[in-house]
């Protein structure tokens, strides 16, 4: 059936319009002294590691998921892509001997493109492979099979709705605060918010009663723990305006 991957398509090209958008609006508005200082530690090179990070993991661990799952399909995962790219760049940083947080202009986009692209898989249906359980809530929904179901998309959308909202009032106090710690906080998130929303999925276990994607999650959970950790002390970043 086409319909189901045309709607699909049309949100993703949506989604990452939106993002490429909400990037230039917000290099605009707060990143235009921090960003360019920023590309010239990176060079060139940063953005084949980027790319071909975020392409393999979307791959495989979404194909690996699908598997486990006893479906036998070609699979796209946006944890898997995260979790790629985030392991490439810091393969990258390190050869370069950057230290400090380069993802941080990503922070909006990819909260638009979670926001927006998960609509798309809710209304692709059982053909997306990301319907939830289930359940006699008030607000299931029917995925295609009569069979009202958890809308697990529309509470990663609504997740990170919320998140989205948080940084953007922070970058307006004080952008230093997610020129720092930005990146980290939002892959910390969403793989928080994420293993919580798994138990609400039909995928196989892999190991006890967690899924391939939450072992993932806790990884990128303990990843940004350990690098907010690793960011110098840095007093004074949370002072904000008084009132008046």
């Amino acid at each position: 059936m086409l319909y189901p991957y045309l709607i699909h398509t049309t949100f993703d090209f949506l989604a990452i319009t939106l993002a490429i958008l909400s990037g230039w609006i917000v290099y605009r508005w707060r990143f235009q002294d921090s960003l360019p200082k920023t590309a010239s530690r990176i060079g060139h090179g940063y953005f084949i590691f980027l790319s071909t990070g975020s392409i393999a993991g979307a791959y495989l661990l979404g194909t690996a998921n699908l598997y486990l799952s006893d479906i036998h399909e070609v699979g796209r995962s946006v944890l898997g892509a995260l979790l790629g790219a985030t392991a490439m760049v810091e393969i990258y940083k390190i050869r370069r001997g950057t230290r400090e947080s380069t993802g941080y202009i990503y922070v909006v986009p990819f909260s638009i493109c979670i926001i927006v692209g998960r609509f798309g898989c809710l209304l692709s249906g059982l053909h997306d492979n990301t319907h939830g359980i289930p359940t006699n809530l008030a607000w299931g929904w029917d995925s295609g099979d009569g069979i009202l179901r958890h809308p697990v998309q529309i509470y990663e959308s609504f997740s990170m709705l919320l998140f989205l909202l948080v940084t953007l009032i922070i970058l307006k106090y004080h952008k230093m605060i997610i020129v720092r710690y930005g990146f980290y906080l939002c892959v910390g998130f969403y793989a928080f918010q994420r293993f919580f929303w798994e138990f609400l999925k039909p995928y196989h276990n892999v190991a006890g009663s967690l899924n391939i994607f939450q072992y993932a999650c806790l990884l990128m959970i303990l990843y940004s723990l350990f690098m907010i950790l690793k960011v110098p002390s840095t007093a004074g970043l949370f002072r904000f305006p008084k009132l008046k």
